[in-house]
């Protein structure tokens, strides 16, 4: 076949919030077969509906185009892969969602393509650091063809929990993380071009009370004010009303209309690799921010003001060497990371980051090659091996047990005109309203 009659390899990405979006959607590109050398790439995107779908800013923001996107339920996305045949079936398909997401489309898309050997590849993963509910979120992704570990640490861990609860541990697949690059770090300015800059990367949910928050906050402004000729920026991953992977009850924007910022403070959006151009130091407690940060060699702190712990989640980097207090960062101190850590997080420093993703390529080439096609999906989880727990999370999805949608599942033939389009807007806006005002009121009350 000539090369101009070549099929292009098409994929479709399945996400639940803009960083999974961003994720799925550089991984597609990435360990598709003849990456990155193939531009002759199809990938459609899936937004599936709930309180945490992208707005159209935080689509932006993050930068991926692909050549169509639309949101959907997960009924809808099941209809959509089941009429997907023929010329327009899909190669690779990546799931990129929470655990419990994951583990509903693989019963339901086993039930879609029960009688289909033509069916995608199935890839999941991490967005970054793993740090917490290991077992509970590895398990609810078995089944998938690929489950991606963007680290050989986490490659190891992955395979031990899938070995010590007898489940098939071969779909385990190191990688890195998609989204590490940019230039290497040239060193501290001179002050002339542009000042010494020091970044804060916030997190949603770490740390998940008013004290800590108020306190990191008050810390970094205090930084501020002691060193007036730096630029001192809070990294935000996203504006008021709007929700990542993580809810946010206590926005750091309401946190600091309460402040007296120096001029040389600022809020900052926008892709974190932008503003990794222009950092001279990167501070965070736990937010994946610091393996991008650590890939370009930018000297990178790790805070233990409030402890290192699980719940913190920057217990991971024991052993990284990035530990710090702000007490230290004062004082210019600057964290130097051990190279045999940094090299077992997957970040290759050392320029190995091209090849990171080879075997994951090559896998898929010899599945998509596989005589008489793909077998049937293989969850760990069954009615028979978790009949608790597993017809509750493919409820939340309007799945029952064996994977079919229950009666009444919103699955619309067509997108949703103007005024349920309103009414939807409505609801998602008092639901995060109810997250980050009311939420936090009953909170305090309770402890009254």
């Amino acid at each position: 076949m000539p090369a101009s009659a070549k099929k292009a390899l098409r994929v479709a990405v399945l996400a639940d919030s803009d960083t999974r979006w961003k994720w799925g959607a550089l991984t597609a590109t990435r360990i598709s077969p003849g990456a990155p050398e193939n531009t002759d790439i199809h990938l459609d995107g899936y937004l599936l509906r709930g309180r945490a779908t992208p707005t159209a800013r935080q689509l932006r923001e993050v930068g991926v185009t692909a050549d169509s996107l639309r949101e959907v339920t997960a009924v809808e996305f099941l209809r959509a892969m089941g009429d997907a045949t023929g010329e327009e079936s899909y190669d690779v398909l990546v799931l990129a969602l929470v655990g419990g997401g994951v583990q509903a489309m693989l019963h339901g898309l086993g039930r879609v393509w029960e009688d289909r050997a033509d069916r995608p590849v199935l890839v999941t993963g991490y967005v970054g650091v793993v740090y917490e509910k290991l077992a509970d979120g590895l398990l609810l992704r078995h089944g998938a063809d690929l489950v991606l570990a963007n680290s050989r640490q986490d490659a190891d861990r992955f395979r031990d929990v899938y070995e010590g609860v007898g489940a098939d541990a071969s779909a385990v697949t190191e990688v890195a993380l998609p989204f590490l690059g940019g230039a290497a770090y040239p060193g501290e300015p001179d002050g002339r071009e542009r000042p010494y800059t020091v970044v804060f990367a916030a997190q949603p949910s770490v740390p998940d009370n008013r004290k800590d928050r108020t306190y990191l906050l008050e810390r970094l402004i205090r930084h501020a004010r002691r060193h007036p000729e730096r630029e001192v920026l809070l990294k935000l991953r996203s504006k008021p009303g709007e929700h990542t992977t993580h809810i946010e009850e206590l926005p750091y924007q309401k946190l600091v209309q309460r402040a007296d910022p120096p001029p040389n403070f600022r809020l900052v959006y926008g892709h974190m690799g932008d503003v990794l151009d222009r950092t001279d130091l990167l501070v965070t407690i736990s937010s994946t921010a610091a393996l991008e940060s650590l890939h370009r060699r930018i000297p990178t702190a790790v805070l233990s003001d409030l402890g290192v712990r699980e719940a913190l989640g920057n217990h991971h980097f024991v052993g990284s060497g990035c530990l710090a207090s702000w007490d230290q960062l004062d004082e210019a101190h600057r964290p130097v990371p051990d190279p045999e850590w940094v090299a077992r997080q997957g970040v290759a420093a050392d320029g190995g980051y091209e090849t990171a993703f080879d075997e994951a390529r090559g896998r898929i080439t010899e599945l998509l090659g596989r005589p008489g096609g793909l077998p049937p999906l293989a969850p760990y989880y069954t009615p028979v091996t978790a009949p608790g727990y597993l017809p509750g999370i493919l409820a939340r999805h309007h799945l029952g047990p064996d994977g079919t949608p229950l009666p009444g599942a919103p699955a619309a033939d067509k997108a949703p005109g103007p005024v349920r389009q309103v009414v939807r807007r409505a609801a998602r806006g008092a639901y995060r309203h109810g997250v980050q005002r009311v939420a936090p009121v009953i909170r305090r009350m309770g402890e009254l």
